[in-house]
């Protein structure tokens, strides 16, 4: 079979789709014949050598495609449509993917618009209700609104908690783009003080969650941004990773929760069990349509090395995804 290695770590031209082994099934895993992959920020981390928890050579970590081989797993069958995370190896023809946190694909999603769901719907379920635990009615900050999880984070914030949604991102377009999804108040944060905007819109008071893709570059505005008892959940760091001064009196005083999590290094237990979860609760949204999976761009598994620089360019909204013929 083919997959898309880097050749060495580096850049986007570092990538090749060249021929490497059948995965091989181990138990509890089902192999799967793979129609899409999207791409996410972590494979850009792979693929320049910086994190090292996805051993497989081959880049990627979600997928949708069909079963070929169930192993042996009585929830499935030969010809399945399924979607999900895998443990490397999505940016190729076969993959294999534990049975446990494989999700049949509803019936009215193509492989394409399936791709889109596993990661971003799992990361923003995951800091969302597990560990942001919003609730009804409160209010929510999501950075970098109309990317991947933004996306998704958008919806389920919406639909499950019917919360007050706030967003920060960089364009009118992308700004239009979440208020369509849902979103309340979409602030540009290249235009204005997002904290002083949130401030306004929340009676001075601050929101309650805040989902945080920047890390340090936002470190002083999330903070004035967040209200007493805030949980303030890190899940990236794009803005930079250090802060030079963190006063930790300030956090005591408001009494704010900060959570940094990953998805992706996670257990494959804790991935079952949140994927389980979230399916429970939104399988018959994406059926009916009421939540969707948001494709910005659709690249070919050749073209792998075009759909990281797009991504790397920040153009996107919603999700970039790989089709392999």
């Amino acid at each position: 079979m083919k997959g898309v290695i880097a050749k060495e770590p580096g850049g986007a031209e570092q990538l090749v789709y060249t021929d490497m082994p059948h995965p091989e099934l181990q138990h509890g895993d089902l192999l799967i014949k793979v129609h899409a992959a999207a791409v996410n920020r972590t494979d850009i981390l792979n693929r320049e050598g910086k994190v090292g928890y996805v051993e497989n050579p081959i880049i990627g970590v979600e997928i949708s495609g069909e079963v070929i081989d169930p192993n042996g797993n009585d929830d499935f069958k030969t010809g399945d449509r399924v979607m999900g995370l895998v443990n490397g190896g999505a940016y190729a023809e076969y993959a294999v993917m534990p049975a446990n946190r494989a999700m049949h694909i509803p019936d009215s999603l193509s492989y394409t618009d399936a791709a889109a769901i596993p990661e971003v719907f799992l990361t923003a379920y995951q800091t969302l209700n597990w560990i942001g635990k919003l609730q009804k009615n409160e209010t929510v900050l999501i950075h970098a609104g109309a990317s991947g999880v933004g996306t998704a984070a958008i919806q389920l914030a919406k639909r499950l908690s019917d919360a007050k949604v706030i967003v920060t991102a960089g364009s009118e377009r992308k700004l239009e783009f979440c208020r369509q999804l849902g979103a309340d108040i979409a602030i540009n944060y290249k235009k204005v003080s997002f904290d002083q905007e949130v401030l306004k819109a929340t009676d001075q008071k601050g929101v309650n969650v805040i989902l945080d893709f920047v890390g340090s570059a936002y470190w002083d505005k999330n903070y004035a941004s967040i209200a007493i008892d805030g949980r303030w959940v890190l899940i990236g760091v794009l803005g930079g990773s250090t802060v030079k001064k963190v006063r930790l009196m300030d956090l005591m005083k408001k009494r704010v929760q900060l959570t940094g999590t990953l998805l992706t290094p996670r257990s494959d237990d804790y991935k079952s069990e949140l994927t389980k979860d979230l399916i429970s609760q939104t399988n018959q949204m994406f059926e009916n349509g009421t939540i969707k999976p948001i494709v910005d761009t659709i690249f070919s598994i050749e073209e792998a090395y075009k759909a990281h620089q797009w991504m790397e360019q920040n153009k996107n909204i919603g999700k970039i995804v790989l089709t392999i013929n």
